[in-house]
């Protein structure tokens, strides 16, 4: 896990480092530089974009990653890289003639919305396309275990200049439409500069034509497409659907509740850049046992470290929204709900990686299609009658039925289960901090109160993790850090 451990921890940190920035703009700078609606524009059109992109990319960005260690002479590898290229060129235009001749529909589907959505819709397809390629060049590099860069761009790079897109705001330099449309431009500034970093790692010998395997390179991209598109939805549907039964600023404020309980996802999105081709190349040398311990390994570290994320989260978030406007407080409710659900995500480690490179990844597709309508049934139900509430029902209920048959069909079809003798002690003293500190509360301001529960929680968390080495990754990390601090000479 050498490998894992040194890029997953790179890619961890700059995620973080992205979140920082991320909750700066999320929780402080939209709401204080953008009015309520146009705070919940930009939350829908990122959301509508990220519920169109997988159309484009075709599921290109996983085929690249499950074949291209299986082909062994370059030119194939070459024909790969080279069709990946053209994917989202083709369907994107194929999307776009679809939108063109369909234009008098889509005009009576945005009738009842504000007249900013109408206004600005088309955004959606091009944010989209630019999405769609960064994906494709991310998994460029990441086929060459090169993914800490892109990860920087993915996760760092376009909160950051939001965070100073939204000072100009403030400064009144630009109005509100010319905001929206440099922010449509940076996601291309950041394709672009990834699409360079790839083509530094590796220029293909451009060869438009398939490489070998070619049916199962087109039935693999049309099922993942499918399955990777059911995990869009059900991330991006509830902020998309309240925006057709509930005012336009509901969107922003359900959209802060799914961000606060989003950082506790971050440990499993870092470690997946790199645990992702790893179960890939496993699973083509049909390397089993390595698998297995990659399986239990990731899944006791993220479950660790996604556990301390959640307790601090939990413990803190009453605080926390004394600091947001009132405007956009939202109950606690919705970010425990999605928080658990984040949680369970990380204790199943890559297990969406292993099935989407195996043989039943068909499965994936079947399920996913069948846990898409019912998230949409059970928007459909709840959120007419409980709000934004019922949006966070349905996503927790649906994302609970599609990861547990998941897990129960790697354990029925590969023997394998991500459980260890640490996951029920990590999972008990996550319970037993998260309800002792939640209604303990200092008579201080709030960041004062954050703070003091924040290190007093992590000191007792991190002594209980390490003093019974739940998790030998983070102890080793941990020694080897401290190490360092004791032999470093000024």
């Amino acid at each position: 896990m050498g490998i894992v451990a040194r890029q997953s921890i790179s890619n961890l940190f700059s995620t973080y480092f992205g979140f920082i920035f991320g909750a700066l703009n999320v929780l402080f700078l939209y709401p204080k530089f953008l009015t309520q609606e146009y705070y919940g524009l930009v939350t829908f059109l990122l959301s509508a974009s990220n519920l169109i992109w997988p159309f484009m990319a075709f599921g290109a960005q996983n085929t690249l990653v499950k074949f291209f260690t299986s082909y062994q002479h370059k030119q194939e590898q070459d024909q790969l890289l080279s069709l990946s290229l053209l994917v989202p060129l083709l369907f994107g235009s194929a999307l776009g003639l679809l939108g063109y001749f369909s234009f008098e529909f889509i005009a009576n589907y945005f009738e009842g919305s504000s007249v900013i959505v109408q206004k600005h819709a088309w955004l959606i397809i091009v944010i989209a396309i630019s999405i769609a390629y960064f994906e494709i060049f991310f998994a460029w590099c990441k086929v060459f275990m090169k993914s800490t860069f892109g990860n920087l761009m993915k996760e760092v790079f376009h909160r950051l200049v939001i965070a100073i897109l939204l000072l100009i705001l403030y400064f009144d330099w630009i109005s509100l439409d010319t905001f929206i449309y440099a922010l449509v431009s940076l996601y291309f500034l950041r394709t672009f500069i990834v699409m360079g970093y790839a083509f530094r790692i590796y220029f293909p010998k451009l060869c438009f034509k398939f490489p070998n395997n070619k049916l199962n390179l087109i039935k693999y991209s049309f099922l993942i497409f499918i399955a990777g598109t059911v995990s869009v939805f059900l991330f991006d549907l509830d902020k998309t659907m309240i925006e057709r039964f509930l005012p336009l600023g509901d969107v922003a404020t359900y959209g802060i509740g799914v961000y606060i309980a989003a950082v506790i996802g971050v440990p499993q999105r870092a470690m997946h850049q790199i645990t992702y081709p790893l179960t890939a190349n496993f699973l083509n040398t049909n390397n089993k046992e390595d698998l297995h311990i990659l399986y239990k390994k990731s899944s006791i570290t993220l479950l660790t470290i996604s556990g301390l994320i959640f307790c601090l989260i939990v413990v803190n978030i009453q605080q926390l929204y004394m600091l947001i406007d009132d405007s956009y407080r939202a109950g606690v409710v919705i970010v425990i709900l999605l928080g658990v659900e984040k949680l369970y995500q990380n204790l199943l480690a890559n297990n969406n990686s292993i099935l989407f490179n195996s043989d039943y990844y068909r499965f994936v597709l079947i399920l996913g299609v069948i846990i898409v309508v019912i998230a949409v049934i059970l928007n459909l139900i709840m959120i007419p009658i409980y709000g934004i509430y019922g949006a966070a029902y349905a996503t927790f209920i649906a994302y609970f039925l599609y990861n547990t048959v998941k897990l129960v069909f790697v354990q029925f079809k590969f023997n394998m289960t991500p459980f260890s003798n640490s996951t029920l002690a990590v999972t008990g003293l996550i319970l037993s901090l998260s309800f002792g500190f939640y209604f303990w509360e200092f008579p201080f301001h709030s960041v004062l109160n954050i703070a003091l529960k924040t290190i007093l929680l992590s000191t007792i968390y991190l002594f209980v993790v390490l003093r019974f080495n739940f998790s030998d990754d983070l102890t080793k990390l941990v020694s080897t850090f401290f190490n360092q601090i004791k032999n470093f000479k000024f």
